[in-house]
């Protein structure tokens, strides 16, 4: 890849690149960092451990050699249910026709003779005691449909409701049907357990039902001494029964479009995507917008125009940060899709101030500190109102510059913390800057550190103003005090 060329200045809208085998080496990752990355993301459903430690060395190598802070999601695989082999690796199914699901090895063929309904196998194993008749079977990303017609103790035979072409080792999508496999299963167990040895700040659980299992998955992160983060992946109908619940629970969410859009009438996607970012917003969570963005970007430079108008729509709904997959993980021009990405957030968010303000939220909501969200939301207008060039948070764990991002004021914001993990955090957090190595013991020795790094890289100017958000050290924890400085 040609070098690029560092952002003017970075976009509002975090970005989430996939790592895999075109984006693995520190060169690459660097390329990414510098066209706009914030948070870099590891498929545990893809690759080894080793070829995962490979590129998490190599992301902190690039952030350490830049001095640029990245964070690092794990995307546990989860359920996921697959078809087992196929005669040929393939099979076109036409509309109509029978098939059947049988008990048998999936890693083995099954020939069937032609006069016969063929047969499918699975890598579940209680397939056919739990489907039902009437229940829908899609396969190949939801383009294929099934719908059950018989049962027996060894089949369930189905109609073939949508023809189409499918392989073996596909994703196999039961919406609507109770299933009894956990969402923690062993694998992702075992690499959750690696994730917290590796020091991951972000652990994304897959196919979330209910807020018990996001509280199973933090109950062992802490027994294993980690405070990675939680970030609840939205893709089955279960989740929207609860989706409250779920919400709070989780430190963060995560709308992964490609099975919801299989689980759910793809109709409504859009509609409950609004939903879930609507959700996130009131509970104080960030959430990031997944698959197929900019999907036509692996093949192609450019993308298509209902590409770009997905990105920007998402980022109007109020969207943290806007993932891309496929196109930086396995595509020709990753760094080209992180620039464009870029450009399209940079083109909307002017749009996103024209949208009515969000609302300070209900003070006397469990979880919410009273005394920080009415500061930072104070802070938030006062900058706004004298045209500050920055606002300044000091935090400890990250919460205050959360609250601040939620209340999405468009001033430039500047996340400062003594710990390395709390300002990796920060880097999905929608507006805020993580800024290392500031000083924290005094709040004029702060305003000093800011006001001389902005005149070194020309960013204050005399006359600029700065607001800081800091507490004055008073028993309460809470951010309670608010400092406007004008440079001289």
């Amino acid at each position: 890849m040609s070098p690029a060329t560092r952002p003017t200045r970075p976009s509002q809208t975090k970005i989430v690149a996939t790592l895999g085998p075109v984006s693995s080496s520190e060169a690459e990752i660097t390329e990414l960092l510098v066209a706009g990355v914030d948070v870099f993301r590891l498929n545990g459903a893809h690759g080894s451990f080793e070829e995962h430690e490979g590129r998490l060395a190599a992301v902190r190598g690039a952030s350490a050699r830049l001095n640029h802070t990245a964070a690092v999601l794990v995307d546990l695989p989860g359920p996921k249910i697959r078809l087992g082999e196929l005669p040929g690796g393939e099979l076109t199914l036409d509309a109509d026709a029978r098939v059947r699901f049988v008990n048998a090895d999936p890693a083995q063929p099954r020939e069937v003779a032609e006069d016969a309904p063929a047969e499918l196998t699975s890598t579940y194993e209680p397939l056919v005691e739990e489907l039902a008749v009437g229940d829908r079977v899609m396969l190949a990303d939801g383009t294929v449909s099934l719908k059950v017609t018989a049962k027996s103790n060894d089949y369930a035979e189905c109609k073939v409701v949508q023809q189409g072409l499918i392989r073996s080792r596909q994703g196999v999508n039961l919406p609507g049907v109770k299933l009894s496999i956990p969402t923690l299963g062993p694998r992702d167990k075992e690499i959750a357990v690696w994730a917290t040895k590796n020091d991951v700040d972000f652990i994304g659980l897959s196919f979330v039902r209910s807020p018990d299992e996001i509280r199973q998955l933090q109950a062992l992160l802490e027994s294993a001494g980690s405070d990675a983060q939680v970030i609840a992946k939205i893709e089955k109908p279960e989740a929207l029964d609860q989706l409250d619940e779920i919400v709070e629970a989780a430190d963060g969410v995560m709308v992964a479009r490609g099975d919801l859009g299989v689980e759910i009438d793809i109709a409504t996607v859009a509609v409950v995507q609004k939903q879930i970012i609507a959700t996130c917003h009131r509970l104080r969570k960030p959430v990031i917008i997944a698959t197929q963005m900019l999907d036509s970007m692996q093949q192609s430079r450019l993308p298509t125009r209902a590409e770009v108008a997905d990105v920007s729509n998402a980022i109007l709904d109020g969207a943290d940060a806007t993932m891309l997959s496929g196109e930086t993980a396995i595509g020709r021009y990753p760094r080209q899709a992180v620039e464009m990405m870029h450009r399209i957030a940079l083109a909307t968010e002017p749009r996103c101030r024209e949208q009515p303000r969000q609302p300070l939220p209900d003070l006397t909501a469990e979880g919410v500190n009273a005394i920080t969200e009415a500061t930072v939301y104070s802070a938030g207008r006062i900058a706004e109102r004298i045209e500050a060039k920055t606002v300044v948070v000091a935090t400890a764990s990250g919460a205050t510059a959360l609250a601040l991002a939620k209340n999405r004021n468009y001033v430039p914001t500047l996340g400062v913390s003594h710990s390395p993990r709390t300002l990796r955090r920060m880097c999905l957090y929608w507006g805020v800057i993580p800024l290392a190595g500031a000083p924290l013991g005094d709040h004029d020795e702060l305003l000093t550190h800011i006001t001389e790094l902005g005149r070194n890289t020309g960013l204050l100017d005399p006359g600029d103003r700065i607001v800081l958000i800091a507490g004055t050290g008073l028993p309460t924890t809470a951010h309670n005090m608010i400092v406007v400085h004008e440079l001289e």
